[in-house]
């Protein structure tokens, strides 16, 4: 058996000499936090004609038992959406506080809180023209011809930005393909942006 060799002595940690006073580095900004929807603070610029329509379509959402004029969170975009408006489902969720995905299809919202939602997403003119829409369609003309591939237009509408269901993806499809499965954007987008 070899003998053993004698370990090292371990020399205790000296502390390294403090190096002269650096200024701590200055923390990380915090990003602007962006400020939370209040209702009350929305000024309500609508006719009185305006509001009993607005009342009327809401009414049409109203899926409770004993008509209350109240309608889940989860149909909010739906009501705005009818009323003529074009929100974003983040927009959405914004004007709603931000509730969590289970509190979509449980929570209620009566029409004096809706109204100013419908108001402060009206203001937004943050929508795409017609123009907007067409250009972006542009970049996926690689012929130039004006049209697109239906296969390569469906891929998009499932997989970026605000990302439609297969249903919803062929409910906007249905008729607008060619012989060959190309689409006309122009005539796409006015289909679209007319209902």
């Amino acid at each position: 058996m070899a003998p053993k060799k004698p370990e090292p002595k371990k020399e205790a940690a000296k502390p390294a000499p403090a190096p002269a006073a650096a200024p701590a580095p200055a923390p990380a900004p915090e990003p602007p936090k962006e400020p939370t929807f209040d209702p009350k603070s929305v000024m309500i610029d609508f006719s009185a004609d305006q509001i009993e329509e607005f009342k009327e379509a809401f009414m049409l959402f109203d899926r409770t038992p004993t008509a209350e004029m109240k309608i889940t969170y989860s149909q909010c975009g739906d009501v705005l959406r009818a009323l003529g408006q074009n929100p974003t489902n983040a927009e959405v969720l914004k004007v709603l506080g931000k509730p969590k995905p289970e509190e979509m299809n449980t929570k209620m919202l009566d029409f004096e809180t809706f109204l100013p939602m419908l108001q402060h997403i009206s203001r937004s003119k943050d929508q795409g023209t017609f123009e907007d829409f067409v250009e972006g369609l542009r970049v996926f003309d690689k012929e130039g011809n004006g049209t697109v591939m239906g296969a390569e237009l469906r891929h998009v509408l499932a997989t970026l930005g605000e990302k439609l269901t297969e249903s919803e993806v062929e409910q906007l499809m249905t008729g607008q393909e060619d012989a060959n499965g190309c689409i006309n954007y122009e005539a796409f987008v006015k289909h679209i942006m007319s209902g």
